[in-house]
């Protein structure tokens, strides 16, 4: 059945230059942030999008093409891939750690499939899954801070100079203008002006490295990390375990926003089994590859409500433009030629979000903040989740601060659910025994 709200409906393919258009407005919307995660962690780009191409074109095909959302690099995982590289720069235990997180995806989508999905929205409720997003933004802070300020010479961090602040603030002040005051396409494209606007600046004051250009070819191989390259490494798997239950919510809050705007509930159909087990499956893969891990993306989301041309033809073609462009070596090289204080102006905005988003979802689902407990949790993780704790076993195997923080939180929440279990009544229901009848507060009244 067709959605009055939507331009083109899910299986209508629109005429093929349009087709291009609109799928490159989905690239536009996802270039950035999907991007900006290897450039963040050391990985691939070109891997990072051969990961998010096949990834949305392995979800498309697990929920048989029955909703149109874009799989990008997650965020959510920058700080537990930084946390299991090694010492020498291997990432044997974060591709580990992504496999795990794409498993337990596919794990939590079968017990869906039988049990179905108020168990999981019991034991994550929104008063962990808001902070838990606020701890994930925050906690990238100082890498946003440490690219405008300090730069590395011989490997040791080094005060920048006075051009790099003037490029961060024309950055962050461009991407600012666009995204509130322009109108329709770059409304939702103030990255990629803010990247352009940086660039041009930094030109202008001599801060890109054209060095990076010295050798360069039109195509080139992506540096896959094949699975059967590295090692198995599971001691990152207590940092990415807990993280995967998180942008499991995340994910569905995503599916969510679409299906309201498709005016249909994308958790009945396809399913919330099939939607997760896509993006385990495309998260799996990236594991296999040597990419980032993937999550729904929001940015394409907009798109589809902006646009509302739902069309999965659309996104299945950006899928495979993100993946031609794997092989560009050009558009490679420029993104690694972008200076640091561009990219730091792009990741106080993008981190920032990440944590208004989990203010978004402590308010959306109205969580009662006059309730002692909900205060108790949400400060709580907040203060692990930004303290820096960290938990080791041994020198290989240590639980980080946003895991800590994620299962301080189920535990203090499963806590709460057991007092208000334990009362004499409820004792005594258990054990079969009386249950005592207090007295009415008209009895009361009466005796005083």
């Amino acid at each position: 059945m067709n959605s009055k709200n939507l331009v083109l409906d899910v299986w209508e393919r629109p005429k093929w230059y349009r087709w291009i258009l609109l799928s490159l407005q989905h690239v536009f919307a996802m270039f950035g942030a999907t991007v900006l995660v290897p450039i963040l962690t050391g990985l691939d780009i070109g891997v990072a999008l051969i990961g998010s191409g096949v990834g949305t074109l392995i979800y498309i095909a697990i929920t048989k093409g029955k909703a149109p959302m874009y799989l990008g690099s997650s965020f959510a995982y920058i700080s537990a891939i930084g946390a299991a590289k090694g010492a020498g720069g291997e990432f044997d235990a974060a591709f580990t750690g992504i496999i795990l997180v794409g498993v337990i995806y596919v794990i939590v989508a079968v017990i869906i499939r039988f049990f179905g999905v108020k168990w999981l929205k019991w034991l994550l409720p929104s008063v962990i899954v808001g902070p838990m997003i606020i701890v994930i933004g925050l906690s990238l802070a100082p890498v946003a801070v440490g690219q405008i300020t300090t730069i590395k010479v011989n490997g040791i961090d080094t005060a920048t100079d006075w051009r790099y602040y003037v490029v961060a603030l024309v950055t962050f002040l461009t991407i600012v203008i666009v995204a509130v005051k322009a109108k329709g396409f770059l409304k939702i494209i103030p990255f990629l002006i803010g990247i352009v606007t940086g660039y041009l600046m930094s030109l202008a004051v001599g801060l890109v490295d054209f060095e990076i250009f010295k050798d360069i070819t039109f195509f080139s191989i992506p540096k896959f990390q094949f699975v059967f390259q590295y090692k198995p490494n599971f001691s990152a798997a207590v940092i990415f375990a807990p993280l995967a239950f998180v942008t499991i919510m995340e994910h569905i809050g995503d599916h969510q926003v679409l299906g309201s705007i498709m005016e249909r509930d994308l958790l009945e159909e396809p399913g919330l089994a099939k939607t997760l087990a896509g993006d385990g499956v495309a998260t799996l893969f990236a594991g296999l590859i040597g990419a980032p891990a993937n999550t729904s993306y929001g940015e394409n989301t907009g798109v589809v409500a902006m646009t509302k041309v739902g069309s999965v033809w659309v996104t299945g073609g950006a899928a495979v433009v993100a993946i031609l462009l794997a092989f560009i070596s050009p558009i490679n090289l420029f993104i690694r030629s972008i200076p640091a204080p561009v990219l730091g102006a792009m990741s106080l905005v993008l981190f920032g979000m990440i944590a208004a988003n989990g203010l978004k979802v402590i308010v959306q689902d109205k969580v009662d903040l006059t309730d002692m407990r909900n205060i108790i949790i949400i400060s709580t993780m907040l203060v692990v989740g930004l303290g820096g704790l960290v938990i080791a076993f041994t020198d290989v195997i240590k639980i980080e601060t946003m895991a800590i923080a994620a299962v301080i939180g189920i535990l203090l929440n499963l806590f709460f659910k057991l007092l208000d279990l334990m009362t004499v009544n409820n004792f005594r229901k258990l054990f079969r025994l009386p249950v005592k009848e207090e007295a009415s507060e008209d009895i009361e009244e009466v005796e005083e």
